[in-house]
């Protein structure tokens, strides 16, 4: 072979790795900056998640203080009422607290809905009164009664069915996965989507309506739902359901209403058995406690929830809860 052949031969060799090398090159520095490109916007969202979330905290002491100077008004009038025309009850914002920082927020009374975990008594036990008006609520909303069955067998302390209609863990050890009733108090009505086949549809149907708070939480008529106050007043009775916009207007007008000694006036006119009719008479009240501060913050294209429940007390107002979801 010519050494001119050789020399050629070698050319296109060199040729080679340089274009190989430029290309290597090029991959590497393409990958670099993809890399620092996502670390970059992977410490823009962290940062604007942690801002978001200190303005979260912001609006629960916000609510705090709101709901202080409720208490404290309250007291000043000599009577304890809870209800939608107060200041707590006016959702905030949209607002921009710094520029580029924008919050929504607003509290809801939890004990203006039916408490699941009222279901079972302090032993554990089915409570039959609770039952009654659960079955109630899921009938006027056009729901089975056989969910109050099922859902206090996901509650209650034992692990046998007490009804045909009820589930326990011989249920649920058949599904794949299998699972197990929990036997006790839930901590948030979405473990309803754990009933079989109770599907996304009745949950979203019920959600308004239920909460999971400590077993002895009363019902606040001021802030109850129609379809709840028709439910503890009788089965038949439908004056708040039939007429669900002079029930708001009644309570734009007048602040709380009923009130509970009107609404023990109906219930004392509706119900026939004494014993249940005063076991309700029981259960309702015109303050509440228990309250979730939605709070909305967005910076920028950054946008999270935080869902906190708040325990009002007479001493202050603190959060037991936080979560990203809203049940």
């Amino acid at each position: 072979m010519s050494p001119r052949v050789i020399r050629c031969r070698q050319r296109g060799v060199a040729m080679l790795a340089a274009v190989l090398l430029v290309a290597l090159g090029t991959m590497l520095a393409t990958a670099i900056a993809f890399h620092s490109g996502m670390m970059a916007r992977r410490a823009t969202a962290t940062f604007a998640f942690e801002q978001a979330l200190l303005v979260a905290q912001g609006a629960e002491a916000l609510a705090a203080y709101v709901l202080r100077e409720d208490a404290r008004s309250d007291a000043r009038g000599g009577v304890a009422r809870d209800h939608l025309q107060e200041p707590w009850a006016q959702p905030v914002g949209p607002v921009e607290i710094i520029p580029g920082v924008v919050l929504e927020a607003g509290l809801t009374d939890l004990q203006g809905r039916f408490n699941l975990n009222s279901l079972v008594d302090a032993q554990g036990q089915r409570d039959p009164v609770a039952m009654e008006i659960f079955e109630r609520l899921l009938a006027k909303l056009g729901l089975e009664e056989k969910w109050a069955e099922l859902i206090a067998d996901w509650i209650d302390a034992n692990i046998a069915t007490e009804d045909f209609d009820g589930a326990e863990d011989g249920t649920y050890t058949a599904f794949d996965p299998p699972y197990r009733t929990p036997n006790t108090l839930i901590t948030s009505p979405s473990e309803l989507l754990a009933l079989p086949e109770f599907g996304r549809e009745r949950y979203l149907r019920l959600a308004p309506y239920v909460t999971a708070l400590p077993r002895d939480a009363t019902i606040n008529v001021c802030t109850a739902s129609a379809a709840l106050l028709d439910a503890m007043i009788g089965p038949a009775y439908e004056e708040f359901s039939r007429d669900p916009e002079n029930l708001s207007r009644q309570r734009e007008e007048d602040g709380c209403w009923p009130t509970a000694d009107d609404f023990r006036q109906v219930l004392e006119s509706e119900e026939r058995d004494e014993q249940l009719r005063q076991a309700i008479a029981q259960r309702v009240g015109e303050d509440s406690k228990y309250y979730r501060l939605t709070s909305v913050v967005t910076i920028g294209t950054t946008q999270i929830a935080l869902y906190s429940l708040l325990l009002h007390e007479q001493n202050g107002t603190r959060v037991i809860q936080r979560s990203y979801s809203p049940d």
